[in-house]
């Protein structure tokens, strides 16, 4: 990182300048600025205001860094700096609060990153980094089709009856096979399984979504997924036990909001711990896909989650499947278990213990591992029918795609509202 870097913009403008209030924050800056190629001395001190200043008579540069420490009211003095800045101008803010709310409301006004002081060379070159992504990104084009978006949520109704071993399988075909861009989200947080079964490791991608809700969007997507084949991506985690997941549930909505703009398919490892915690998990979900086993207390419990998903989440088009079924010693026939749910079982899996503990020690999921099995073909006929589960445009799909429109100008912010106001510095 020696030589300058140069973005595709044309233009005379500078690519980095920095208002920064304290002689600390100055040193890191114009070592960064050295590394990257350009004149330490685009780093200067003065912070918010002088850079207001500054910048409404003189030309923007690409990226600016400006320091907050000494604004009294943050929101106002920004807004302040867009009246002055140039269209394109990509911002990155630093400050002493570290208040999540301060952090969004930032955002939401253009900026695109907020930085915790004392700042860490690493933190600003991380920062950069991002910001020269965004400057190089290709603009979208407003009259491309826009993707249809499955969202599949897999429900074991007790633990252990192979729901995670499903929807692992799933979201492999749905990518593999199919060709589909897949996202898979295990929201087993301490437990789960879908990374383990694929020989990965799950990483802090999930824990760190949970942690900072406000930090989840496109970019944060794209790094904190594991991959596991070219067109599938996996979000997981492996808490500590002693770490009880904290949030109203704001992280879960957000991720599912980034991955039907990701993705073509999402695949949701669900606990059903999770559905009673956070039941806003279902509403953007178009298959629910209920794992059961024929026993007295899975048909128990298979009949509350029906009754569930008919009251909370009626949208679903809902299937049930009988996982680890036995051609003999059932604890309950199928013909009970369909009288007690008062519906069909819509799939029978059979148990095939052999399969699946071949598909562990090799890492990889059942489908793959043992494709001409049962087993597998059984999986692979949920997948077909998902690839017809599209759901059909309507307005609750018009305000979606309205909202995530809304949400892209605001974190636009510089890139769309900012006009330049020629005017003379402020007293």
């Amino acid at each position: 990182m020696n030589a300058p870097w140069k973005s595709g913009m044309a233009g005379n403008r500078d690519p980095f300048m920095a208002f920064v209030c304290d002689d600390l924050t100055l040193d890191v800056v114009r070592s960064v600025c050295e590394e990257m190629g350009w004149p330490p001395e685009k780093g200067g001190k003065g912070g918010l205001r002088n850079a207001i200043q500054s910048l409404s008579v003189s030309a923007s540069p690409q990226i600016l860094l400006v320091d907050l420490s000494e604004s009294g009211d943050p929101i106002h003095d920004i807004n302040s700096l867009a009246e002055v800045c140039e269209p394109g101008t990509v911002v990155i803010a630093m400050g002493q609060v570290n208040d999540v709310r301060l952090y969004r409301d930032l955002l939401l006004s253009g900026l695109q990153d907020y930085l915790l002081k004392p700042i860490s060379p690493d933190a600003l070159r991380d920062a950069i980094s991002h910001a020269q992504m965004t400057l190089n990104a290709p603009k979208h084009d407003d009259g491309a089709k826009a993707h249809q978006h499955v969202s599949v949520a897999v429900i074991g109704s007790r633990g252990g009856v192979g729901a995670s071993t499903i929807a692992t399988s799933l979201a492999w075909l749905l990518s593999d096979r199919m060709g589909h861009l897949t996202g898979f989200l295990d929201l087993d947080v301490h437990f789960g399984t879908g990374a383990l079964a694929l020989d990965l490791e799950p990483g802090r991608g999930l824990t760190d979504a949970i942690d900072n809700p406000s930090r989840i969007d496109g970019l944060f997507i794209e790094r904190a997924m594991i991959k596991a084949n070219e067109k599938l991506s996996i979000l997981s985690a492996e808490a500590a036990i002693s770490s009880p997941i904290m949030t109203d549930g704001a992280a879960f909505f957000q991720l599912q909001e980034e991955f039907r703009a990701a993705f073509e398919h999402t695949v949701i490892d669900l606990p059903r711990s999770m559905v009673i915690a956070y039941p806003h998990l279902l509403n953007d979900v178009n298959v629910a896909i209920v794992v059961c086993e024929l026993t007295l207390a899975s048909a128990r419990d298979t009949i509350r989650i029906l009754a569930w998903l008919k009251a909370n989440a009626s949208h679903c088009q809902t299937l049930v499947v009988a996982n680890k079924v036995s051609t003999s010693a059932l604890e309950i026939s199928r013909k009970d278990f369909e009288g007690s749910i008062e519906r069909k079982i819509d799939l029978m899996l059979p148990s095939d213990a052999k399969v699946t503990a071949q598909a562990a020690k090799l890492g990889k999921p059942v489908v793959e591992a043992a494709r001409s099995s049962k087993l597998a073909s059984g999986i692979a006929s949920i997948a077909e029918q998902l690839k017809n589960a599209a759901p059909e445009p309507s307005q609750s799909d018009a305000k979606a795609d309205a909202k995530a429109a809304k949400k892209a100008s605001m974190l636009d912010g510089f890139k769309t509202l900012l006009v330049k106001k020629p005017k003379s510095p402020a007293a």
